[in-house]
């Protein structure tokens, strides 16, 4: 079920945007190359560690031309941490790519955006109406849940075939003179008021135009269809020492964590331990044999669909010479060398126990 609400919604919605609006970098410009940053950036990332990563940025790759001529490798060191890195090798490819059939410009037809790597109907949407003040509704997380209450939209808001629901609401809700402002403005709403849980409704300048608020079922909007278990994976990262120096491999350019650097390792099956699981997959993938295999720490992280326990290892060099099965290259480095390359948080996560202990092994 979806209804709309009576009269437009910009009346009240634009003013208390101007008003309580929060102060980010991104809203000083009007330059599309820099709200395409922060809107990819912003993909499932919270504000509050997107600026200083955004302010990076845009320092370092200050256009598209800049972006387009730098190294993948230093584009994804300047991601480090932010986590999805598929958007950062995105923005490279498209910036080279619109170098190449652009003249280094983001374009303002919906159709040529839309071929950009990376770029869907989000990232478009939010370009073309925030700096080419087109009318396209931006559909997100936020977005969503406040249209869900607003409108009682029954659509689970987790189900990719609800989009379409959304994304025809958004439409007809939409200020068309000023639809950057309007986006902006319903993205802030559901991301200061409009909340998970514990909608502020007194404060909501759409209160009394607000369906669900009216019902009295606020709190029982969005609705979600019920996820899967999230899968747990053990796995088991080995650093290899020869002659004072350790082993990193880097991973093939597309896929999770594509291009960055890490330790190499693999999972642990259900009939061995983490310690044989570290020796037999140095094996695998990069042909080593390994002895004196010494337990660092342990580790948990979570992606998006998964969640991984990684268990740590200090490996000394036996025999072998490195032949990849997986990665893509590899690099014998100095310990005070690791961080100058793009590595997964995980690995981040057991940097300073594996610092100590390389300090121990290094200095007998």
């Amino acid at each position: 079920m979806t209804k709309t609400p009576c009269g437009p919604i910009k009346n009240s919605l634009i003013p208390w945007y101007q008003s309580n609006k929060r102060d980010l970098p991104w809203r000083k410009t009007r330059d599309p190359y820099r709200i395409w940053v922060s809107e990819v950036m912003l993909q499932q990332t919270q504000v509050k560690t997107v600026i200083p990563y955004y302010n990076d940025f845009i320092k370092f790759f200050s256009d598209i031309r800049t972006l387009a001529d730098s190294r993948l490798q230093d584009v994804l060191k300047s991601w480090e941490g932010l986590g999805y890195y598929g958007r950062a090798r995105n923005l490279h490819k498209a910036a080279r790519e619109m170098v190449k059939k652009h003249d280094a410009r983001i374009p303002d037809d919906p159709a040529a955006i839309k071929k950009l790597p990376g770029v869907g109907d989000y990232i478009s949407s939010a370009v073309l109406s925030i700096a080419y003040n087109l009318p396209h509704p931006v559909v997100d997380g936020n977005v969503k849940r406040v249209l869900s209450r607003l409108c009682l939209i029954d659509s689970p808001v987790n189900k990719p075939g609800s989009h379409k629901v959304f994304k025809a609401t958004a439409q007809i809700l939409l200020d068309a003179d000023d639809p950057g402002t309007f986006n902006q403005a319903l993205m802030e709403l559901g991301a200061l008021v409009c909340r998970p849980g514990a909608p502020e409704c007194v404060n909501c300048p759409l209160n009394t135009q607000c369906l669900a608020l009216a019902d009295g079922v606020a709190t029982d909007y969005p609705r979600r269809q019920k996820s899967k278990p999230i899968p747990h994976h053990a796995t088991v990262a080995g650093i290899v020492v020869k002659n004072a120096k350790v082993l990193l491999t880097r991973r093939k350019p597309d896929g999770l964590l594509g291009g960055l650097w890490e330790f190499p390792g693999g999972g642990v099956a259900s009939d061995e331990t983490p310690e044989t699981a570290c020796r037999r997959s140095l094996k695998e993938t990069v042909n080593l044999n390994v002895e004196n295999c010494s337990r660092v720490t342990q580790v948990k992280h979570a992606y998006t669909h998964f969640r991984i326990t990684m268990d740590v290892y200090v490996c000394s060099f036996r025999s072998g010479r490195v032949k990849l099965n997986g990665p893509i290259d590899f690099r014998w480095v100095k310990p005070d060398q690791i961080k100058t390359y793009p590595l997964p948080k995980s690995n981040h996560k057991f940097l300073p126990a594996l610092q100590k202990a390389l300090d121990n092994t290094l200095h007998r």
